[in-house]
Formats: structure tokens, sequence, C-alpha cells
């Protein structure tokens, strides 16, 4: 029976830290999304010895075939094993062939030449999905006549084709390059045996801190700044492994050596072993509190995220004293968020029917009215105190981006989000909002409490906010189905649990 391995790995949302998380010195607040990248590799029939072949049925001409050679061209003087890519309707997809080429370059090291050839000598056939929210939905669903709505989201077929090609897809900012390279090295490693499968098993007890995952996440790291030909800040990477997180980056000196071309590259093994210290990024558990939804929405307008990112670096440089002080004190409001939060489930956990009474409670209310009521019992007011201070938080940390945005002559958070943001934090049961990540024109993340019961016929915060999206005027704007997802990142998965995969693997997508 041929072998088969399923791997999927989360997208992110970056609530806080846009621009911070680049230096080591600060976090940044990561929430993992149920939004996820799927990669299966198969074991193929051996008609084709040695070729690979990969597939992304979403797409238009998404299908790129590598022949492995006889020699894979590792040694102590390269770690690159050598990958012949023989036909493609496509054009060549770096993020995969670097993702293929270094993961079996890194298993050849660990495990053997010989055992990578013999693991792959039949051939093997890799389908690569990513959920309908890494991708604007829009002509689809006009397509179907149907309203932007979240309802009717949940009516595209799961992993919907694009009717397009990979180079002109509009992307909604989810951290779909990080998450399908997360779900293909990671699939692969564990396909050649170099990682137990236990250790992204969502049902295994310690899996989080395996060194297996720890392994899967350094090649993920190394493999999408080689992609992307830089050095980035790695939080979706480390999302997409790890799940929701504070999280600091790691020094870009640790895989410096191995960025170039040179011909006498170190062992990938040695850099990215999971017990070198100098992989020093830092990952702390986060989880948005109980019975909260972060909701996401995809803004029909561009910004390009290197280009916001090189003038604001540049504005720092050049404006030293001004720009400490005000990351500074971003840094010390982005903390004071974490740990409001996290003391929000802190309370739950103490008394969970006054905290979910206190959820219905907020839920029917503006912040400004929260703490109106002088004669609430002690127990719900330390719980609404908390609530509001998320909110303030919240709120000065959206004022202080800005503020840097205007400084550095950089649209952080436009002025048409503004709007309609303020518009969604005046809405009863909404904690808070912003931009996220670099900010620009294309995503909004607003937080709302979510009562497990709503008092009919009256609206749920989160219907407030999708009813304010949809009737926006000044800007156009399509909800994403996404939450949060409390599942620890990349995961090991059954054909059977996820829905439509069959169906969705069999597509051409011409």
């Amino acid at each position: 029976m041929a072998k088969s391995t399923l791997i999927s790995a989360s997208g992110k949302v970056l609530i806080a830290g846009g621009y911070l998380v680049l230096d080591p010195l600060y976090s940044g607040i990561v929430v993992s999304t149920s939004s996820r990248f799927y990669t299966q590799i198969t074991d193929a029939d051996g008609s084709n010895p040695n070729r690979i072949r990969v597939r992304s049925p979403q797409f238009v001409d998404a299908t790129w075939d590598y022949t492995l050679e006889q020699s894979l061209g590792v040694s102590a003087a390269s770690s690159k094993c050598v990958l012949c890519s023989v036909r493609s309707r496509a054009c060549k997809n770096k993020f995969v062939h670097l993702a293929l080429q270094n993961t079996i370059g890194l298993a050849s090291e660990l495990k053997g030449e010989q055992h990578v050839k013999d693991a792959l000598k039949a051939g093997a056939e890799i389908v690569i999905l990513g959920d309908n929210d890494f991708y604007s939905q829009r002509a689809k669903l006009d397509s179907l006549n149907l309203p932007r709505t979240l309802a009717s989201l949940s009516k595209i077929p799961p992993f919907t084709t694009t009717s397009g090609t990979l180079s002109n897809v509009h992307k909604t900012g989810l951290g779909s390059s990080a998450a399908l390279i997360t779900s293909l090295t990671t699939a692969l490693l564990i396909h050649l045996s170099v990682i137990p499968s236990e250790d992204v098993s969502p049902h295994s007890p310690g899996s989080v801190n395996s060194d297996g995952r720890k392994l899967a996440h350094n090649l993920a790291q190394f493999v999408h700044c080689l992609a992307q030909g830089k050095v980035g800040s790695g939080f979706d990477v480390s999302s997409a492994v790890f799940g929701s997180q504070l999280y600091q980056r790691f020094d870009p000196a640790v895989i410096a050596s191995l960025m170039g071309e040179e011909a006498f590259a170190p062992k990938l093994a040695d850099i990215l072993s999971p017990s070198s210290t100098a992989w020093n990024y830092q990952v702390k558990p986060f989880q948005l509190p109980p019975h909260t939804r972060i909701m996401l929405a995809d803004v029909d307008a561009g910004s390009d995220t290197p280009s916001l990112v090189g003038k604001v670096l540049k504005w720092r440089k050049d404006n030293a004293q001004e720009a400490l002080k005000l990351w500074t004190t971003l840094d010390g409001l982005n903390q004071s968020l974490a740990r409001t939060l996290l003391s929000l489930t802190d309370l739950y956990e103490k008394d969970k029917a006054v905290y979910t009474e206190v959820v219905k409670y907020i839920s029917s209310m503006r912040s400004d009215q929260w703490l109106g009521n002088p004669n609430i019992e002690a127990a719900k007011a330390a719980v609404i105190t908390k609530f509001f201070e998320a909110h303030e938080i919240s709120q000065d940390i959206r004022k202080n981006m800005k503020h840097m945005g205007n400084l550095a002559n950089v649209p952080i958070e436009p002025d048409s989000q503004t709007k309609l943001i303020d518009s969604c934090v005046e809405l009863a049961g909404v904690i808070g909002g912003g931009v996220p990540g670099a900010g620009g024109f294309d995503a909004v993340w607003v937080l709302v409490v979510d009562p497990p019961v709503i008092n009919a016929p009256m609206p749920s915060p989160s219907e407030l906010v999708e009813r304010t999206w949809i009737t926006s005027k000044d800007i156009d704007v399509s909800p994403l189905s996404a939450s949060e997802s409390l599942d620890k990142g990349a995961r090991l998965e059954k054909v059977a649990d996820v829905k439509g995969w069959d169906a969705a693997a069999a597509q051409d997508g011409r």
C-alpha cells in the first residue's frame, strides 16, 4: 500500500507588534487562524522512478515535475540536493523548488543518501491546497450572485478553484506563502522519516515543544527566507508551526551562511539543528480570551508591504531618538494588551459562570457603557474592567501606529480604514480592532465578545460588525470566514477529516 502523508499549517494575523517585530528586542501578538494550507505526499506507482510531481489544482497551469538525480549532491562541501525540473505547464515555482531541494538535502544529511533514494525511488505525488480565505472570493461570490457575507462564503466549495494563475491571484494577507512552505517541508520531513509524525500530532502530549517540530520550524524559516530573497521577521512561519503566540524573532545571522550561493556552504543539519542555541527566537503560548471572536476582512485595495516596511525603517534610522521613544511606548502597550487578554482567560478559569454572564452583559452595549452600572457586583466588575482595559489599550496602539505612519509618510492605518474601524469599535460588544501586520489597505481585524447565547431578536456583536462591513460605502470590504485556531500550528491530518479534500485534489485547475 502506498504511503501517504497529509500535513496542514495555519495562517496568521499579527494584531500587535507591527514593525516592532522586525527587531529581536520587541515582541508581537500573533493569532493563528483556522484557515490552513494542506500538503499531501503519496508514493507514486513507480512508472516514473525518481519523479516528483507537484500539483496545486486551485490554479491554472500549476503542475511542476521534478526528477531527483542519481546523485543527490550532498557532501561536506555542499548542502544542496540536485533536482532537475523536467517539465512544467507553468513558470517555475521557486517556493516549491526550494522547499523540495532543501528538505531532501537535509533528509540526506540526517538519514543518508541511500535512505532518501529508497524512499523516493518510486516517485512521489504531491498535492497542495489552501483554504478559500487565503484568496479573495469576490469574483466567485459575484459569479454565484451571492452577497459578500459570511453565510455566502459557507456556500463556496472547499478549496475552490481560482480560475487564474498563481501570479495574478488576489491574496488576503493571511500568510499563504509561510503556511504553504511549512506544510510542504513538514510533510516531506515526515514522509521521509526524518521526524516522527507524533511530533506534529494534535493528540500527542508535548508535541508543541518536540525537537521534530522545532526542526520543521527552522527549516521552514530558512526556506521561506531563501524563496523571498531576504530574512524577514519570521512570525508568519512561527505561527504556522506553533500556533497563536507572543513572538520575538531570531537573529538573522543564524542562517546568513546559507543564504548565498557559496560552493562550500555549511551543512544544513548543523545550522538548522533544533539544539542550536543560535536559534534564539522566543515563542510564548497565547490565545484570545474565551467567548471572544476575531473577525477578519479583506479590503479591496493593495499595499506594497516591502515598500511600507522600507520607508518606516528608513524613518526609524533617520529619527533614532524619536523612533526609540515611540517604539518603547508601543512595546509597552503591546505587552499590556497581551497580559490583559491572557488575564481574561485566567478570570474565566477562576469563575466561568461570572465571566460568561459578563460577556452576555457587555455584548448588548458599547464599550463606553460597560462600566456605567455602579451597583454591579465586584466579581463581575473585575471582569468588565479587564475587557475595558483591553479596549483602551487596543485604541492606544492604533493611535500610536497611525502616528508612526504619519511621521514616516506611510499609510499604516489609512484614513479610510480609520473610519471603518472606528465605526466598528463603536458597536455593542466590540473590544477593539486594527489593521494587521504592516498595515496598509489590505485587511482589518476586529475583536468582539461572542456570548454562547444571544437574546433574540438582538443581533450579536459579530452580526453588527458584519453588517457594518457589507454596508460600507467608502471602502470595499469582504468578510473572511477565518477565526482563531486553537490547534497548535502544523498538524498531522486524516484525509477523511478534511472536508472536500478528495474532490479538490482531483481537480486540474485548467
